[in-house]
């Protein structure tokens, strides 16, 4: 890979964790979620316009990636209501890969590979150094970002099914999004009963910016993956397990032991081996 795959890679990875910080540290993580939607619908409108409407067969793959993906951003709330972001993070992360290999060995038969083994138990060993001992997470926010990972497994499977059927990748993804930008804020109302937003607040200005953090990351890694392989992108892309780590330690005030830099190591080092591999 060329130095400049791998910076796009690196650069992508910073993105990822540094949006997860800006909701981590929201006042309230359910409207700051939802507002920094609104970022990747603003994009979404003229991509649709651009692209047009998808083939018709499509369209259950879109409405069930959104539905998902509302899923994955409600319990990412959840799992950071008592868990920090060092330790939700890397398990949301890891966990990823980790039942993506699991299920194709379970499910499909697939055969796994020495590095699949290897980084399949290197995640799941790292997944418990941050799961058990002093000073682990609560046990309710572990859940929550399991199921996390698992909710993204499973909205990127739809997704990788979809877009073939859509037979035009930018439709896909603009009514993807437009479809999340309509049912998030629906969530939202159904939960709290109104959304308001302050378009003079900092925290509105906050959320929003979160959300470019989160649509720049995913321009940054798809660039990436136009220039170079997807496995290796895949794997420097876990460092931002890492990333998450440290950016909790300097920016959030989060303890950052001996113990916790292992585990994070670890799971990255697992991720990166099942996600050469993809």
């Amino acid at each position: 890979m060329s130095p400049l795959v791998i910076g796009l890679a690196l650069f992508a990875a910073i993105l990822h964790a540094s949006w997860n910080a800006f909701l981590r540290t929201g006042a309230d993580r359910l409207w700051t979620v939802t507002v920094m939607s609104f970022s990747s619908t603003a994009l979404a409108i003229p991509l649709a316009i651009m692209n047009g409407f998808p083939a018709t067969s499509a369209w259950l793959y879109i409405v069930l990636s959104a539905c998902l993906q509302v899923g994955y951003s409600m319990f990412l709330v959840a799992a950071y209501r008592d868990g920090e972001l060092g330790q939700v993070y890397p398990i949301v992360r890891g966990s990823v890969p980790l039942l993506v290999t699991l299920g194709g060995f379970l499910l499909a038969g697939q055969q796994l590979t020495v590095p699949e083994t290897v980084g399949a138990a290197l995640v799941g060993g790292g997944i418990m150094g941050l799961s058990l001992g002093r000073g682990r997470t609560a046990t309710t926010s572990i859940l929550y970002a399991l199921a996390t990972g698992a909710i993204i497994a499973a909205y990127a499977t739809v997704d990788a099914i979809g877009v073939r059927t859509a037979g035009n990748v930018g439709a896909y993804t603009a009514w993807v999004l437009l479809a999340y930008g309509a049912l998030l804020p629906a969530t939202f109302v159904a939960c709290r009963g109104r959304l308001v937003v302050d378009p003079r607040a900092p925290e509105t200005w906050k959320a929003l910016g979160g959300g470019l953090f989160a649509l720049l990351a995913y321009g940054v890694v798809v660039a990436a993956f136009a220039l170079g392989p997807a496995g290796p992108i895949t794997a420097i892309r876990e460092t931002s397990v890492v990333f998450a780590a440290s950016i909790g330690r300097l920016f959030l005030g989060e303890t950052l032991t001996p113990r916790r830099v292992g585990a994070c190591a670890v799971v990255a080092l697992g991720a990166i081996c099942l996600g050469y591999q993809s």
